[in-house]
C-alpha cells in the first residue's frame, strides 16, 4: 500500500520575465511518507517559505506537479485546491496567527466549525488537543492572555485539529527563547509521531533539524538530501 503523503515532481517557480526573472526553485523533486518528519532547511532566502507555500497549495508552481494523498493538485482549479488544503493539511507559523478576540478553545474550534463539524464535537476535539499541549487550564484565555509559547501550543492545536494527513511548518519555533523553543517543539514531534502524520518542518535551528527523521537542504535553488 502506498503510504506517500506528499510528492513534489521538478517544482520550479520563477518570479518576473526576461533579464530580471528571479528562479527560485530548480527543479524540486521530494516524497514524503505518513508518520514522516522532514526537516527544511538553508539560509534565509534559498526558497524554503516558497517550496512550502507551494507544498501546501498557497502558491502555483511555474512547472513541476504537486501530489497529495495520490490526487494531482496541479491539475485542480481553485475550489478543488482550496478543499484538499482544508481537508488534508495543517499550517504552523513562525507567527502564531490566532484570532485575538477568540479564546484558545475557540481558536482551535474554528477550523472544525469552518470544515462542518458540528459545535459539541469541535469543542471536545479542542478540549482534548488543548489538554495534550498542557494548555487544559488555558481554555477560556484569549491570545493576549498567553506567553508566546502558549500562544503557539494552542496553532499547533489548531493545526491538527482537522486531522491533517500532512503539516506544513514554517520556523514555529522562531519567535520563541531557546527553552521554550525546545519545550513547543517537543510538544509537536510528540503529537505528528502520535498521530502518524506526514510534516514538513522548516527550520534555521540545526538541534531541533536533528530530531526529525532525515534534512533536506535547499541550495542555489535546488534540493539536497543531508
Amino acid at each position: 500500500m502506498n503510504n506517500t503523503v506528499l510528492e513534489l515532481s521538478k517544482i520550479e517557480r520563477t518570479y518576473g520575465r526576461g533579464e530580471t526573472a528571479l528562479r527560485v526553485l530548480k527543479g524540486i523533486d521530494l516524497q514524503i511518507n505518513a508518520g514522516e518528519v522532514v526537516a527544511l532547511v538553508g539560509p534565509s532566502g534559498s526558497g524554503k517559505s516558497t517550496l512550502l507555500h507551494i507544498a501546501g497549495l498557497l502558491d502555483t508552481p511555474t512547472k513541476g506537479k504537486i501530489i497529495v494523498q495520490g490526487r494531482n493538485a496541479s491539475k485542480m482549479n481553485d475550489k478543488e485546491r482550496t478543499l484538499l488544503r482544508r481537508d488534508t493539511m495543517g499550517f504552523v507559523y513562525q507567527a502564531h496567527l490566532l484570532l485575538p478576540d477568540f479564546s484558545a478553545l475557540e481558536n482551535v474550534m474554528m477550523p472544525q466549525l469552518i470544515a462542518g463539524k458540528n459545535q459539541k464535537d469541535a469543542r471536545a476535539e479542542a478540549e482534548a488537543l488543548l489538554k495534550r499541549v498542557g494548555l487544559a487550564h488555558r481554555l477560556t484565555h484569549r491570545s493576549g492572555q498567553l506567553s508566546g509559547g502558549e500562544q503557539q501550543r494552542v496553532a499547533i492545536a489548531r493545526a491538527l485539529a482537522n486531522h491533517p494527513a500532512l503539516l506544513l511548518a514554517d520556523e514555529p519555533t522562531g519567535n520563541l527563547d531557546p527553552a521554550t523553543a525546545d519545550r513547543v517543539f517537543s510538544e509537536l514531534i510528540k503529537l505528528v509521531r502520535e498521530t502518524g502524520l506526514a510534516a514538513l518542518i522548516a527550520t534555521h535551528n540545526p538541534e531541533l533539524a536533528a530530531l526529525m527523521d532525515r534534512r533536506v537542504s535547499v541550495q542555489n535553488g535546488v534540493l539536497v538530501e543531508e
